[in-house]
């Protein structure tokens, strides 16, 4: 037997039950409503404004330097090399010693010279006598004046031999041509010698030469007498003070440098001809510069920006703008802004990372460029 469903009718709500279940929805609604009443939520906090340090951009002279590589170079340094071939018979210097100008540095074989010297300086002692007979004899009639002419050529002649002799004694000597310190010794004790063979270097290092070169764009703001500041790998943290003392009168034509020699005081020796050095040329300043510590720029692929206080007192409080800015030379920690940023806007320069646009923001404390 198959079970029938039920198909009775379900009983209905009656009237008082929905009226109960009204009056019980409208006392919870009231109960909730005193309940908000007696406890009101309390507002939202204000964000607390983050602690930043910030500057004050200011327009002023800003010093410009152009960075170069330089060498450096003796004022005055030779090889020293005999002038004639000869047997090296004396050797006068040691390696690295200083030297006065003038000192006998190296003495070739010069035997036969002098003994031709000795011999024309005979004929010169006998021209002489002859010449000064003629002149005696020649007012009495006793001599023909032509005998007096031939006297006086002849002495000409031997004393002209004696100061040839002398020339070629003096090559055989090799002196100082100036004072300096000279090098290691190419040359020994009975070598000989062709002319031109090096025998030592001798330099005079108490005054030294910068060669150095810049881009022809920087012509107009170079002159002889800017001050050029060198730094050597030898002595790190010290600096040098050169001074431009010529300027190449031609642009190179393959690298469009221009060549510039700077003159530098080394009384104490410390730099070497030959070494490389680092030369920063010291320009004219340029002129109302916005100057902004290097710390304070944010770098990425989108390009450089920095974080500004905007508001009523940004020099207290604000709230933060991002700012895309250009920048132009470094100067030591601080950088050049050419553009995005104006005289008096004030730049968030440390905490600036984390910071969202248009946070609050409060000056803890003020620097100016460079972190001071």
């Amino acid at each position: 037997m198959v079970d029938q469903p039920d198909i009775s009718p379900r009983p209905r709500l009656s009237r008082a039950a929905l009226g109960a279940t009204l009056v019980l929805a409208l006392l919870a609604a009231g109960l909730s409503g005193w309940r908000q009443w007696r406890h009101p939520a309390s507002a939202p906090q204000p964000a607390t404004p983050v602690a930043v340090v910030a500057t004050v951009l200011q327009a002023g002279d800003a010093p410009a330097v152009l960075d170069a590589v330089g060498s450096l170079r003796a004022v005055r340094e030779v090889v020293l090399a005999p002038e004639s071939a000869g047997r090296v018979t004396g050797l006068h210097f040691a390696s690295g010693t200083r030297v006065a100008a003038g000192d006998l540095l190296v003495q070739l074989y010069d035997a036969p010279e002098r003994a031709d010297r000795a011999a024309a300086l005979a004929r010169v002692r006998l021209a002489q006598t002859l010449l000064a007979r003629s002149r005696l004899l020649v007012p009495t009639g006793a001599e023909p004046k032509e005998l007096l002419e031939q006297h006086q050529a002849e002495l000409d002649q031997a004393q002209a031999s004696v100061q040839q002799l002398d020339a070629r004694i003096a090559q055989k000597q090799i002196r100082a041509p100036f004072p300096g310190v000279i090098g290691v010794r190419q040359a020994d004790l009975g070598q000989y010698l062709n002319p031109g063979d090096a025998i030592a270097a001798l330099a005079n290092i108490d005054r030294l030469y910068v060669d150095f070169s810049i881009p022809q764009q920087a012509l107009a703001q170079v002159r002889v007498g800017a001050t050029v500041r060198v730094a050597a790998d030898a002595w790190p943290g010290r600096a040098f003070v050169a001074t431009v003392s010529a300027i190449e009168p031609r642009v190179d034509r393959d690298t469009r440098n221009l060549r510039l020699q700077a003159t530098l005081d080394n009384a104490d020796g410390a730099l070497r001809p030959g070494m490389h050095v680092s030369a920063a040329l010291q320009l004219p300043p340029e002129r109302q510069a916005l100057v902004l510590p290097a710390t304070a720029v944010q770098l990425s692929a989108a390009g450089d920006s920095v974080v500004a206080i905007r508001g009523d007192r940004p020099r207290q409080a604000g709230t933060a703008e991002r700012v895309a800015v250009t920048l132009g030379r470094r100067i030591g920690d601080d950088v050049v802004v050419t553009r995005g940023l104006r005289a008096g806007d004030v730049v968030v320069t440390e905490g600036q990372l984390r910071i969202q646009p248009g946070a609050a923001l409060r000056v803890s404390r003020l620097v100016g460029a460079g972190g001071h």
